[in-house]
């Protein structure tokens, strides 16, 4: 039996391979960058929609953040725990719990915005101001057009 040869391939030349290395390095800038803080990426993020929409309620939280309601609900519960963001019920339906930052919360996510945006600026260091612009555009076109393919997707279907 003749073996075909195999072609070459190049895992740095793959998107999914770059963009799966720039998430590893983004997320261990952002851990090195916020280590003082206490909080990972994933609670800044849990934060910064809560306070741009109180009174959420998880599974409209988990869908802002673009993760699933399990994992939504263990950070939730850690963020709950150290003092950072309450859980009430609903009005309107009891079974429903609607999230609220602590004015703990609020301090540490005032503290935590310069940071963030510190792992930003040192991301995107490389590029020049129109760069940028272009790959956040080419990422949310990206982000968008394939929205129905991810496990977690958002409404949105923007990155920040």
């Amino acid at each position: 039996m003749e073996t075909k040869p195999r072609k070459t391939v190049h895992i740095d030349q793959m998107p999914g391979h770059a963009i799966r290395r720039l998430h590893q390095i983004s997320v261990g800038i952002a851990h090195q960058e916020a280590q003082a803080l206490g909080i990972t990426p994933v609670q800044y993020a849990i934060l910064q929609s809560v306070h741009n929409h109180p009174n959420t309620d998880q599974r409209t939280l988990a869908n802002l953040v673009s993760l699933d309601t399990s994992t939504t609900a263990g950070v939730v519960d850690r963020l709950e725990a150290r003092g950072l963001l309450t859980r009430n019920a609903s009005p309107d339906d009891r079974r429903v719990r609607l999230l609220t930052l602590t004015l703990a919360g609020e301090e540490l996510l005032a503290d935590a915005i310069p940071c963030m945006a510190r792992v930003q600026e040192l991301i995107l260091a490389p590029l020049t101001p129109s760069q940028r612009k272009e790959f956040m555009h080419l990422l949310n076109q990206l982000v968008t057009v394939n929205q129905e393919l991810s496990r977690a997707h958002s409404e949105t279907g923007k990155l920040a």
